[in-house]
């Protein structure tokens, strides 16, 4: 797994048909855009994974599209929400999307080679049961990506297994926690860490962190200043490595069966 050159603007041109709640970041909002970008590094770095892929809990669907466009055919997206679904369906015509609980996948053992899951898991009540679904439904060597929050640096201060403040989390994780959940279902664990890269670094040396910049007011309430820079935020913009794991943004875990 690495760095591709998968579709990197997935937002060009278009409106999202979805409802932005708060669960979930949406292509195509001006004052998303930061988590958007962010999150669309993630699924940059794993352009390539080979089909068939399955990707649990795909969202709004621009990852299941970025992945198609990495190379992964086919795509399977599941997800759990019907209006999701639909919305899937109309929009990205490429990808195949079925609706499913992602605790009990819909798929017989040792089906498909790669399996995706970005920016779910926390959402899960039962994260281990999830975790051994993924396994299941993985070929003997086949590769499994799953991120979240890192909860060292999202809800600083929040100790393993305490409520999150975020209303859709059911539990998040730091980084040795993540690994525990895959290790007993994969042979080989790495995680990696989504990092800010050299020019947020440069705008928050100025202005200090980004993200809590963004949380402060209500974007109606930004400065230009702020606006504008958010605004121009593109996935070159983060970087994927190793390094500082317990420091990053969000965790991504690299997993072979």
């Amino acid at each position: 797994m690495g760095q591709g050159t998968g579709r990197v603007d997935a937002s060009a041109g278009r409106r999202p048909t979805l409802t932005l709640t708060g669960e979930r970041t949406l292509p195509g909002i001006r004052h998303e855009n930061y988590w958007f970008r962010r999150h669309e590094a993630a699924y940059r770095f794993l352009a390539g994974l080979r089909g068939p892929l399955v990707e649990a809990g795909c969202g709004e669907g621009y990852g299941a599209q970025l992945l198609c466009d990495g190379g992964a055919h086919p795509v399977l997206a599941l997800d759990y929400d019907g209006t999701t679904v639909a919305h899937l369906r109309r929009t990205y015509p490429a990808v195949t999307v079925m609706q499913a609980n992602l605790v009990a996948l819909p798929l017989a053992d040792a089906t498909t080679a790669s399996v995706v899951s970005l920016q779910t898991i926390e959402h899960l009540w039962d994260q281990p049961r999830f975790v051994r679904e993924c396994a299941r439904v993985l070929r003997p060597g086949g590769s499994c990506a799953v991120s979240t929050p890192n909860r060292l640096t999202f809800s600083p201060g929040l100790s393993r297994g305490e409520k999150p403040l975020n209303p859709f989390h059911a539990n998040e994780l730091d980084a040795e926690e993540l690994a525990g959940l895959l290790a007993p279902w994969f042979g080989k664990v790495r995680v990696l860490g989504v990092h800010h890269g050299p020019r947020i670094a440069v705008w928050e040396r100025e202005h200090g962190p980004l993200v809590a910049a963004q949380l402060a007011t209500e974007a109606t309430q930004w400065s230009p200043e702020l606006t504008g820079f958010v605004t121009s935020v593109t996935v070159d913009d983060f970087v994927v490595h190793a390094e500082r794991v317990d420091g990053s943004l969000d965790l991504l875990a690299l997993a072979t069966r």
